[in-house]
């Protein structure tokens, strides 16, 4: 077994600031882009940098060895916080590895700045270690710092990942083999693709976060130990007792089609006269069919820490720029004490993203898809010293490799037993399009 990791006595103060305009604007290009922290949606949320502490886990028990290291280190902390809001005081910064058998370790890390906005309260949080003192700059200067290169793009080269996208569909099909033959119910598989800096220089988070914000402002947009991206999907927010969970599974693209309607899915349709995307998608009964796995697995797993738990009788249609997506948010009273970070664990993998029954769907993943998905469609956010917090599911994102120089996209979809592999190569291309565009790859 390996010794705990040396625990930091750290100080942290929140002071109330005036943060107007763009939060991502006060990030230094100069900062290491693995220590970038971001959580933003709709302009508000937080955004820091710097690492005044951090853990890194692996295995079966990566998330109980990071609360374990976290209750520690928040038991020991001084906190000055004038503030007192979700996201002030003591935060940490989490990313999680889907796989317990992942080689990507997961990470919770402590910035050093971070500058929080909400409901039109802002305010900048300083941590430091027990002998540090703290910084001399006053939180206006910081504030009134921009990064001059935000819109500046560095060039990249796309390159194919560990399947080629011409041999997609022959893995799709080797899921609908297995789910035909009762092996599983369903199973979400997700291909990569690879970008490296076309100067072996280190690429930037700053300016791809700026356009995954300003594009995809309803997602959440994450940066976590150089894992950035933006998720649609809400695993777990907690709150003053209250655990809210957003589920997404049932996807169609808002232009053009991924594949021609069954009968059953858009009668009355034809070339002259289609019919209108977000009909076909609540009318599908192969997407109905997914989202209601993905709803069952994420109300079994809340159930045990609640005392009431509203779960939706219907999805209702969620609009991206690219796609149209089934969502269903469900909320509970608390009853447990859980923290966020408990209720992540208790919650992955859901349907949504491995699939039912769920050993057996990630038993599917690991033969089929080839490559080791690291901390995609892993748990991904933030958690303050009280255990309330954010996590959301790492969709739509990209991983940096060690050497700073490179990523990793990744994209992925639901396969049920009405499941076509052309439509299903054809949705994970939609679903890099949110990275593609921020990257600057391919615009549109």
């Amino acid at each position: 077994m390996a010794p705990p990791p040396e625990l930091p006595r750290l100080r942290a103060r929140t002071v109330a600031v005036d943060a107007p305009g763009d939060l991502l604007t006060r990030v230094p290009d100069e900062v290491d882009p693995r220590d970038v922290v971001t959580w933003l949606r709709e302009g508000d949320g937080l955004v820091g940098w710097g690492r005044v502490a951090c853990v890194r886990t692996s295995g079966p028990g990566r998330f109980e060895d990071a609360e374990a290291w976290w209750t520690r280190v928040r038991a020991s902390a001084q906190v000055e916080d004038e503030v007192r809001l979700p996201g002030t005081g003591l935060v940490c910064f989490g990313s999680f590895a889907f796989s317990d058998a992942s080689q990507d370790a997961s990470v919770l890390t402590v910035p050093q700045v971070l500058i929080g906005r909400r409901d039109g309260l802002s305010w900048v949080t300083h941590i430091v270690t027990d002998d540090e003192p703290w910084p001399t700059a006053h939180p206006a200067e910081l504030l009134g710092r921009t990064n001059e290169h935000l819109g500046t793009l560095d060039p990249l080269v796309e390159s194919e990942g560990s399947i080629p996208a011409d041999g997609w569909p022959a893995v799709v099909a080797g899921a609908v083999l297995r789910i035909e033959r009762g092996e599983v119910d369903k199973v979400v598989l997700a291909r990569d693709v690879a970008v490296r800096h076309r100067d072996g220089r280190s690429v930037r988070l700053a300016p791809v976060l700026e356009r995954l914000e300003k594009r995809y402002a309803a997602t959440w947009t994450f940066a976590v130990d150089g894992l950035v991206g933006a998720t649609p999907e809400m695993l777990v927010r907690l709150q003053g007792g209250t655990a809210r969970s957003r589920v997404l599974a049932g996807t169609i693209r808002r232009a053009g089609r991924a594949s021609a309607p069954a009968p059953d899915e858009a009668p009355g349709s034809s070339p002259e006269h289609p019919v209108d995307p977000r009909l076909r998608l609540v009318r599908s009964a192969k997407d109905l069919d997914e989202h209601a796995f993905a709803v069952r697995s994420v109300a079994e797993a809340l159930a045990p820490h609640c005392a009431e738990l509203v779960v939706p009788e219907a999805p209702y249609v969620l609009e991206l720029p690219d796609v149209y997506h089934l969502a269903s948010d469900l909320t509970g009273t608390m009853r447990s004490g859980a923290t966020s970070l408990r209720l992540a664990a208790a919650l992955h993998p859901s349907a949504a993203v491995c699939g039912t029954p769920t050993g057996a769907a990630a038993a599917v993943i690991a033969e089929l898809e080839g490559m080791d998905r690291g901390r995609y469609a892993g748990p991904v956010g933030w958690m303050d010293g009280c255990g309330d917090g954010d996590w959301g599911i790492a969709l739509r994102c990209g991983e940096l490799s060690p050497d700073r120089r490179a990523m990793r996209l990744f994209a992925g979809g639901g396969i049920v037993a009405a499941s076509d592999p052309d439509a299903e190569l054809a949705e994970t291309e939609v679903k890099l399009t949110a990275m593609r565009h921020a990257l600057g790859l391919r615009e549109g």
